[in-house]
């Protein structure tokens, strides 16, 4: 076999790994809104909801540069297996022991498993792109799993929550990996990539010498910490104005439809974007809907500014991740795609739990223009982003 038969990624394999991947996440974005839930009926509060929507970051912290080297030396499917074991026994403890202690510990590994999984999933699909078109088109694909499974996972989990209690949800969230796997297991590994000595020896921190780099580091991080927000605040307030689980499932379910929806669109329209063009305006429309989400009172208003939020912020994952293959070398990718992960989940462990200290001080309000502010002054570093690879050794 030809090399370049070997890193052609058609259409069934491509579909294959999309919808392994939307399990794999499924299992973790229904756990995040099925713990937090079960965490306020239990009586804790905002703080506590926030560090506990942290914990499903700071595995990631932690293993993502690591990860990103195993997943350069071994493939796919190797760091894979691990990943599903730990979320499906993560779901698993959840339904056998759903109390606080347990739910922290349960974050901890789903989390983790999602961004491993990632890492080894976005450097296999970048290495079949074949030119700078087939990135943009096959990352657009791509980010249709997270977008899905962030409709699938709180949409069952709130659900089964109303119909059956949490324990029926986690237990069902636990059988997602297993179907993952059946997906996933035929997958051919790409060939290893040989690393000269100097290229054995580069630290991850060598890559943030590159300017691009830092600057999309920026960006990623405005454009993640706005996520973040979302999935904090439309639990916290469903639970003041006294909406059902169904409805905070369908709140957030909409935000991943619609974000799927967008994606679903971008693979027809990759050869005529520009990602700095599209990250930018991005930027622009979610600081705006930031700014008027707090007024909507009933689920209808939520629903709209969430969709709204899931078109801008779906077309940013895809541009962000062609940039990166672009500007780092191929024998890196998952180095960097690691130290991206590590540094947008730093965030993410120190971001809720601020969220939640802002939120019970000042409102929930205060949170969404703050976080909007930043975001529509960052898109000036937004169009300052260069897709020309610099980097390709």
């Amino acid at each position: 076999m030809s090399a370049a038969a070997a890193r052609t990624l058609d259409n069934p394999a491509l579909a294959r790994l999309i919808g392994g991947h939307v399990c794999l996440h499924a299992c973790m974005a229904g756990m995040r809104l099925a713990a937090p839930l079960l965490a306020l009926r239990a009586g804790y509060s905002a703080a506590a909801v926030g560090a506990l929507l942290a914990l499903f970051a700071l595995t990631q912290v932690f293993l993502a540069l690591p990860a990103g080297r195993y997943v350069d030396r071994h493939g796919y499917l190797r760091p894979v297996r691990w990943c599903l074991m730990a979320s499906a026994l993560g779901a698993t403890l959840a339904a056998l022991w759903p109390m606080y202690g347990v739910l922290c510990l349960v974050a901890l590994l789903t989390g983790g498993a999602v961004g491993v999984g990632a890492i080894s999933l976005q450097r296999h699909v970048g290495r079949c792109a074949r030119n700078a078109v087939d990135r943009k088109r096959f990352f657009s694909w791509l980010s249709i799993g997270p977008a899905l499974s962030n409709f699938v996972g709180p949409l069952l989990a709130g659900v089964l929550i109303d119909v059956g209690g949490f324990r029926l949800a986690f237990a069902a969230l636990a059988l997602l990996p297993g179907l993952s796997w059946l997906l996933v297991r035929r997958t051919r590994e790409l060939p290893p990539l040989k690393q000269d000595g100097a290229a054995g020896s580069q630290r991850a921190w060598d890559l943030l010498r590159q300017p691009q780099m830092r600057r999309l580091l920026l960006v990623n991080w405005l454009m993640s910490s706005c996520w973040d927000v979302h999935t904090f605040v439309v639990p916290v307030l469903g639970h003041e104005r006294a909406l059902s689980a169904s409805a905070i499932g369908a709140i957030l379910g909409g935000f991943a439809l619609a974000a799927t929806g967008i994606r679903v669109a971008l693979p027809w329209l990759a050869s005529n974007l520009q990602e700095r063009v599209v990250i930018t305006a991005a930027m622009l429309a979610t600081a705006c809907l930031f700014a008027i989400y707090p007024f909507m009172q009933s689920a209808w208003g939520m629903g709209l500014c969430s969709v709204l939020l899931g078109v801008s912020l779906g077309s940013v994952q895809p541009m962000i991740m062609s940039t990166l293959h672009q500007i780092t070398p191929e024998a890196r990718h998952g180095e960097a795609l690691g130290l991206r992960l590590m540094l947008i989940n730093a965030s993410s462990v120190a971001m809720p739990m601020l969220f939640g200290a802002a939120g019970a001080l000042a409102g929930v309000s205060v949170v969404f223009w703050t976080v909007g502010t930043a975001v529509g002054l960052g898109a000036r570093q937004a169009w300052g982003l260069q897709g020309t690879s610099s980097c390709r050794s």
